[in-house]
């Protein structure tokens, strides 16, 4: 970040030029009981070097996930990113046309949006993408109150795979409304959603992968929902996954969210994300977020326009469908260069050896002493019961070097089926060493 210190005359300087008579002037709106009136107890001002060498020596205690076995996942999973791709997005003409608020002078930016949302839809094998959601769970709730403005109806099913983080997200949105249904977890794959279904149902909410990894044969579920008038939500948080499993569109989603964070973008420290979302074409007028379309201009030449951005906050304010308004642009492109880059094929390859990673981790984990494979089938993601609490076990191999997964009680802490279950994803960075440094590990750990 930079500083810029400007001397006493041209802080008067600036302050005449708006009209203020001083500093406090501009805070005059701010009511003074919330003004700061105790002292922060921040150490006095220190030398450059002295700060740079603190900050050093606290990025130091950070363990990337490159350094030794990593095998959490839980939501946000650890893949190649391609050095072309980072090399793209910063190139400044991509940094400063990001979100086009004046799109006939950010072509280029619309194109790629454009290609982004033609890349979400055929992934998702629906009609219609925007471009695009802020993440993953923001674009579940999002797809929630679309579903509503649907149906006219306020149930809201939530399934017990639904990442716990998503349904806290939903949760929030809606205030905890009397209308929504939260189905207790399902870490071996039950689950009774289809029993929920009324005719008050505006939409039931299954995520597959689930949250424990399971795949979900969702074409019964998307029939028994719209047999009652109800929409089906389908949530992906790991997006490689379409590159093997059927699209949504497929067996009857009616909205598809997804966190495009696997593709393009790295883990981040949690953010910032992508979150993909596409619909059918019936319902394209209450998806939130805009919408790129192509056109010709007045020479016959093929240009980019904003075809739908009147859901938006900035320009409808209150009245607009979605609170969204600078979405994560810089994310999509990201996302979309990978994709190209992959192309078909490629998508397909890497979401194969994936799949061959989890099925490795998965034969290795199951003869390990102590340890039970929940899962009946999965993608690259799994769950598995060790005999001690599941918190102790991931911080012992922690303290070992290896990052063993997610404890499920991290996220679900009120459900007491959950102590002894950790989460762990494989990607295509999961080597053979990695498998068994965790396996002898996690069987010392658990005699």
């Amino acid at each position: 970040m930079r500083y810029l210190p400007h001397s006493d005359h041209e802080r008067a300087e600036m302050l005449g030029v708006i009209g203020a008579a001083d500093i406090d002037a501009l805070f005059s709106a701010v009511p003074k009981s919330a003004l700061k009136s105790f002292d922060l107890g921040l150490p006095a001002h220190s030398p450059e070097f002295l700060v740079e060498a603190h900050m050093r020596a606290l990025a130091g205690k950070n363990r990337a996930g490159a350094d030794g076995p990593f095998f959490v996942g839980a939501g946000a999973y650890r893949h190649h990113v391609p050095a072309t791709v980072d090399h793209l997005i910063q190139r400044s003409e991509w940094l400063t046309a990001y979100t086009p608020y004046q799109p006939e002078i950010s072509q280029g930016t619309l194109q790629m949006l454009f290609e982004f949302q033609t890349q979400v839809a055929k992934l998702t094998g629906m009609d219609v993408a925007n471009a695009s959601m802020y993440d993953g769970s923001t674009g579940t709730a999002e797809a929630v109150l679309m579903a509503r403005r649907l149906t006219r109806r306020n149930k809201i099913v939530l399934s017990g795979g639904l990442h716990p983080h998503y349904r806290d997200v939903v949760r929030a949105y809606l205030k905890d409304d009397a209308d929504l249904q939260c189905l207790s977890a399902s870490p071996e794959g039950q689950g009774d959603i289809l029993d929920h279904i009324d005719e008050q149902t505006a939409a039931i909410v299954i995520q597959t992968p689930d949250f424990y990894g399971h795949l979900r044969n969702l074409k019964v579920a998307a029939d028994a929902a719209h047999a009652k008038g109800a929409l089906l939500i389908v949530v992906i948080t790991e997006v490689v996954s379409l590159g093997l499993l059927e699209a949504p569109g497929a067996y009857g989603a009616d909205i598809v969210v997804a966190e495009g964070q696997s593709i393009g973008n790295a883990l981040n420290f949690g953010g910032p994300y992508l979150g993909l979302m596409a619909t059918r074409k019936e319902f394209i007028r209450q998806m939130p977020g805009r919408l790129c379309g192509e056109t010709v201009d007045a020479e016959g030449q093929r240009g980019f326009v904003l075809t739908l951005s009147t859901r938006e906050q900035h320009i409808r304010r209150e009245k607009a469908t979605s609170n969204i308004c600078t979405n994560s642009g810089l994310c999509a492109l990201a996302f979309s260069i990978h994709m190209a880059l992959l192309g078909e094929a490629g998508f397909t390859r890497l979401a194969r050896l994936n799949h061959e990673r989890a099925c490795k981790l998965a034969d290795a984990l199951a003869a390990v002493p102590g340890v039970t494979l929940l899962n009946k089938s999965f993608f690259n993601e799994m769950t598995i019961r060790v005999a001690k609490p599941a918190v102790e076990v991931v911080e012992a191999l922690a303290a070992r070097g290896i990052l063993a997964g997610v404890p499920a009680s991290r996220l679900e802490p009120d459900d007491q089926n959950t102590a002894n279950l950790i989460i762990l994803a494989a990607t295509e960075l999961t080597t053979d060493a990695d498998i068994a440094a965790l396996c002898a590990a996690l069987a010392e750990e658990l005699q």
